[in-house]
């Protein structure tokens, strides 16, 4: 199990408290910090889990939480939060939640919230590194329905628009790239002409998703030479076997 864990908290209060005792008795290495850069930078290297103890400060911290966001994605990092509705759709303004690993509602049961980040702690301590997926899609419905099917294996981060999806991989190069083709404003056809445009990004493998199968519309898709396609219709069992079947296929490579 990975042991060291950074709370992230604007002060100390009795929750936090409670929070860091019980992580102690569970057998953290517990770690704290104020929502800023300078304090992130110093002590981020050392954890695998981030905890963060949201309130009503998140506007005031937004680009100590860019900062957080970003190096929780590049470093692969967990990212957790505590906190209410409100909150984490504040959170969410610079931390798209396809980038939060857990999201916990208060009221908290605090011994609850301990047993949940021990089978965090025992994830992030495998020694096998997980795959990394971009998950391209507007309908949000469908987007989280395949990021839970995914993230018990991947890590997987979720945009929904082919702009964000352009604006992520300039900075972060995913393992695979599962692209809706139908997508509005940016169809998927032009964001993978974008992504094979520049040298940076030309091979990453894209996945397209669509949701037509018959044949005028898989030549279609076939056509732009994509790593392949899923038909959006096919439930998780399908999924899940084409996605590992083309990690499978990496790793024999």
């Amino acid at each position: 199990m990975s042991k060291k864990l950074l709370i992230i908290s604007n002060g100390s209060t009795f929750m936090v408290e409670a929070i860091e005792k019980n992580l102690k008795a569970a057998g953290f290495d517990v770690i704290k910090c104020e929502p800023k850069i300078k304090d992130l930078k110093e002590k981020l290297d050392d954890v695998e889990i981030v905890l963060v103890y949201l309130g009503d400060y998140v506007d005031e911290a937004r680009d100590a939480f860019v900062y957080l966001k970003d190096i929780c994605i590049e470093q692969e990092k967990s990212l957790n939060v505590i906190g209410d509705a409100t909150e984490v759709a504040d959170l969410n303004r610079v931390a798209p939640q396809g980038t939060i690993d857990h999201i916990f509602s208060r009221p908290l049961d605090v011994k609850m919230l301990a047993e949940a980040m021990v089978d965090i702690g025992e994830d992030s301590g495998g020694n096998v590194k997980k795959f990394s997926i971009l998950l391209v899609d507007d309908d949000p419905t469908y987007l989280k329905m395949v990021k839970v099917w995914l993230s018990k294996k991947y890590r997987v981060t979720v945009v929904n628009s082919g702009m964000q999806a352009i604006t992520y991989i300039a900075k972060n190069t995913p393992d695979l790239i599962l692209l809706d083709y139908e997508m509005p404003v940016t169809t998927g056809a032009q964001v993978l002409e974008m992504i094979r445009s520049e040298n940076s990004t030309a091979d990453i493998p894209v996945i397209f998703l669509t949701g037509k199968g018959d044949k005028d519309s898989v030549t279609k898709v076939l056509s732009l030479k994509p790593q392949g396609y899923i038909l959006k219709t096919a439930g998780k069992i399908k999924v899940m076997e084409q996605i590992d079947g083309f990690f499978d296929g990496l790793k024999k490579e």
